[in-house]
């Protein structure tokens, strides 16, 4: 019979990066995914975004088929990747915004959410849900969209 693995996690209530995480000392790979993901994608620096991923990652999202013209919602490797994250940088409407507030982690799963309410109004609300390899790259990467956000994907306004 297979040993059973300890499951566990732990809520991390982290305060919101004050001038940024360039420079900054992480306290776990988990951590600096957290800072470094939310302050790239904040700054549409897709560059820094994607040297994020693994060679090898995936990333799965309802958008990749609206911003690429596809059937299927997953990007597979760091280049297909790039494309995709490219596109979301020139592409994002005003009402994206970046309230959150922690994240749950086992150590090699981060997962945090942008509620809909946040304290400046309604904002896109999604799900990051990301496994991390043994470098501390993210391997995989599932985005689930609330209604809010999907609304905003419905009414074409990552279409500029």
């Amino acid at each position: 019979m297979p040993t059973p693995q300890k499951a566990y996690s732990s809520v991390e209530n982290v305060p919101e990066a004050a001038g940024g995480s360039r420079g900054r000392q992480y306290a776990s790979p988990v951590e600096r995914i957290y800072y470094e993901w939310d302050e790239a994608l904040s700054e549409n620096d897709a560059e820094r975004l994607t040297n994020l991923y693994a060679q090898d990652a995936v990333l799965e999202s309802p958008l990749i088929p609206h911003l690429l013209a596809r059937q299927e919602g997953v990007c597979r490797g760091r280049e297909d990747i790039r494309t995709f994250l490219e596109q979301v940088a020139a592409r994002k409407p005003s009402v994206r915004q970046y309230h959150r507030s922690g994240y749950l982690t086992d150590g090699k799963r981060v997962i945090w959410e942008y509620p809909r309410s946040g304290p400046k109004g309604e904002q896109m609300d999604f799900v990051e849900s990301m496994e991390l390899n043994t470098e501390g790259l993210i391997q995989r990467h599932c985005v689930y969209w609330g209604w809010f956000g999907f609304g905003v994907m419905q009414r074409n306004e990552y279409h500029r």
